[in-house]
């Protein structure tokens, strides 16, 4: 018997469309991902990129403060055991976040399958979805939640460091005190480095904009903005070698550049990638319609419909523009709401 609902991906928009699928007694199956090698590497593990951050201040409703009895009445042991040690007079972290969004999808009846979905046949209802193993299940409706991966530069210093000074998110972690008041440096030249560079002047002493050649990406006026700004010094002709760090923050960046063998330091408290995101669409074998950098379309305005009847996409998989948890949880909430009026019209 094929599936009501199954919600592929485990991040904020996922959860919240199993809470509201669930909620609509349409008894939702979570893949949340499977626990190998490739997706660790890839940051593509189980509860999604906010899992793999620290302090979240800006998502509604959770405000600094003493969170341990709440975790500890909120959480079942299990879910507990799998959280960071200690908890500080800060906002939630990532981990606890995603943590009890899973829980709360958990309570209402949502089924979780610890697994990866490693290809669709949306040709025909229901569809057919194959896991990792090879084992084939069907669907109703589908929900498309895989999020997108922030790419970085690939170094062994930037992996040590990351959540300790290296982010892909300026708006997620540019306000953390560890930045405030301190030089950062910015690494790309496209328009989203501007954009990145320029919020993070709201926080930092001044901002670095590292870029490999000697003319910026970006559009002319946003270009122009970045020079006129007496806070961002654009460093061209450069790419950052290395990450420097005590052993637990990042202190600086080694550049190299890329015109000549010299190199310099630069002393920062914290390095910003912005060279772009890799939606994680690949399973779907170019079933569903997407834009030219990959992420998924949505054919209707204010709807998470996709190309596809039946098929639905939430969350930083179909936003390659906010991506944001906050963001992504809303799309959720949409695309569970517009599976179950499918599901409402076509039966």
């Amino acid at each position: 018997m094929a599936e009501k609902v199954v919600i592929i991906g485990s991040g904020p928009a996922g959860w919240s469309a199993a809470i509201y699928a669930a909620r609509a007694n349409l008894s939702p199956l979570v893949f949340e991902g499977a626990i190998t090698n490739e997706n660790s590497q890839n940051g593509t593990l189980p509860l999604g990129q906010l899992n793999q951050t620290t302090e979240v201040e800006n998502y509604a409703g959770f405000p600094a403060g003493e969170l341990d009895q709440f975790l500890t009445s909120a959480l079942e042991e299990g879910e507990r055991m799998m959280l960071p040690p200690g908890h500080g007079k800060h906002a939630i972290t990532g981990p606890e976040l995603m943590h009890l969004m899973r829980q709360q999808a958990r309570n209402f009846g949502t089924r979780i399958i610890t697994d990866d979905i490693a290809s669709v046949d949306f040709s025909k209802r229901p569809f057919t979805l194959t896991r990792l193993e090879g084992e084939t299940l069907e669907a109703e409706t589908v929900i498309i939640a895989t999020g997108a991966r922030a790419n970085y530069l690939g170094l062994e210093s930037e992996a040590l460091y990351k959540n300790r000074g290296v982010s892909a998110c300026a708006v997620c972690d540019g306000a953390l005190p560890i930045f405030r008041g301190k030089p950062l440096v910015v690494v790309g030249g496209g328009d989203s480095a501007v954009e990145e560079a320029t919020y993070l002047t709201n926080f930092a002493s001044r901002v670095y904009l590292i870029h490999r050649r000697d003319k910026l990406r970006a559009s002319q006026i946003m270009a122009e903005r970045a020079m006129r700004n007496e806070k961002i010094e654009i460093v061209w002709n450069h790419e950052v070698a290395e990450v420097l760090g005590d052993g637990n923050q990042v202190t600086g960046v080694r550049l190299a550049s890329t015109v000549d063998d010299s190199e310099q330091s630069v002393d920062c408290a914290g390095m910003f990638c912005a060279i772009g995101h890799t939606p994680n669409t690949a399973f779907l074998g170019g079933q569903v319609k997407t834009n030219e950098a990959g992420y998924i379309t949505w054919t209707t305005p204010f709807r998470t419909y996709t190309s596809v009847e039946g098929v639905f996409a939430a969350g930083d998989v179909a936003d390659d523009y906010y991506r944001q948890a906050i963001t992504s949880a809303g799309t959720g909430c949409m695309a569970a709401l517009d599976a179950e009026r499918f599901l409402a019209a076509t039966h």
